[in-house]
């Protein structure tokens, strides 16, 4: 069973108030996303997700950005700390065992408090110039490289019954200016963008991917997440069938009211909108704008859905162990 609204929510905080409670079971949306202000410990986690998961009366997926290093929403002491995946990577014998295992670790803690889906992983290609927002979020500057670390990390997540969501499709590595607050321009040629496609093409048979609010000016002169050429780009060329959300629409690369951006977006092509940060207006705005989902993005947001499993025994203390030793601590 899944909700019927085109669209993922944040909520305001630690536990659901009566206004959010009411909205959520009226938009019905796909799912939620929680962030830094929505965690205390892990009974309180436990509890939200539960609140979220009964406002809507089903088990709606509740994700998270839980990269390890700077995007890290659970924290210490509660939760492990990790290096910035482009460090670690840097430092570990065994890169491709080490992502394995920090994402293991990372999907383990998030099934316990209730948390099903992960926008991990990252698999942009770095470079010099790639800003530094993300630059060490990234796990490697060749599409090789990256493509089987993002691959190591996803299956990891899948082991643990987390659904993992690629981003930021098809590719953030070569902008230079910062989405959340720029709409950042990308002026190579089709030939060059193949590297940035590369590593999304060899996964695009995962679940879930997140777009990038990028302007690839040799394709389109609109932003990916609200242009149907690069949307038909990720579909055709790429060849990604799985349910395909925005990055978050609040962010400062997209232009117009957040109704706008929501309409442009899935007119693209998009299935599932995604709004972080935003006051209750700004949420109905965004619910009204989205409707329902449309046939095929409900197809796709089934088959995502059903490779949910129950968590598997982990030995937290021996994975962890072994990745300290892979990192030489």
């Amino acid at each position: 069973m899944i909700g019927r609204g085109a669209a993922i929510f944040g909520c305001d905080g630690t536990t659901l108030g009566t206004e959010e409670k009411a909205f959520f079971r009226d938009a019905d949306p796909f799912g939620f996303i929680l962030f830094a202000r929505n965690v205390d410990t892990p009974d309180q986690l436990r509890r939200l997700t539960g609140e979220l998961r009964d406002a809507v009366g089903r088990d709606a997926p509740i994700l998270v950005d839980q990269e390890g290093g700077r995007v890290q929403r659970l924290r210490a002491p509660h939760w492990a700390e990790h290096l910035p995946a482009l460090d670690m990577v840097a430092r570990a014998c065994d890169p491709r065992r080490a992502m394995e295992l920090r994402f293991a670790l990372i999907a383990a803690e998030l099934k316990a408090v209730g948390i099903d889906a992960n926008c991990a992983p990252v698999a942009d290609v770095a470079t010099e110039a790639t800003h530094p927002f993300l630059r060490n979020r990234c796990y490697g500057t060749d599409p090789e490289t990256v493509t089987d670390l993002a691959r190591a990390a996803a299956e990891a997540h899948l082991a643990q019954g987390v659904l993992p969501v690629i981003k930021h499709m098809p590719g953030h590595g070569r902008a230079t200016a910062d989405s959340h607050r720029d709409l950042p321009t990308v002026t190579a040629d089709r030939a060059l963008l193949e590297t940035d496609f590369a590593p999304f093409r060899a996964l695009n048979h995962l679940p879930m991917a997140m777009t990038a609010h990028i302007v690839f000016s040799a394709l389109d002169d609109r932003p990916a997440t609200c242009s149907p050429v690069m949307i038909d780009l990720i579909r055709r060329d790429i060849g990604f069938d799985g349910l395909l959300m925005t990055d978050d629409i609040e962010m400062e690369a997209l232009s117009g009211t957040v109704a706008e951006r929501t309409r442009a977006s899935l007119s693209a092509g998009c299935d599932v909108v995604l709004h972080c940060n935003g006051p209750m207006p700004a949420r109905r705005a965004v619910a009204e704008a989205a409707g329902e989902m449309g046939p095929e993005a409900r197809r796709r947001a089934e088959a995502a859905l059903a490779l949910r499993r129950p968590a598997p025994a982990t030995d937290v203390a021996a994975l962890s162990a072994e990745l300290s030793d892979l990192l030489g601590a």
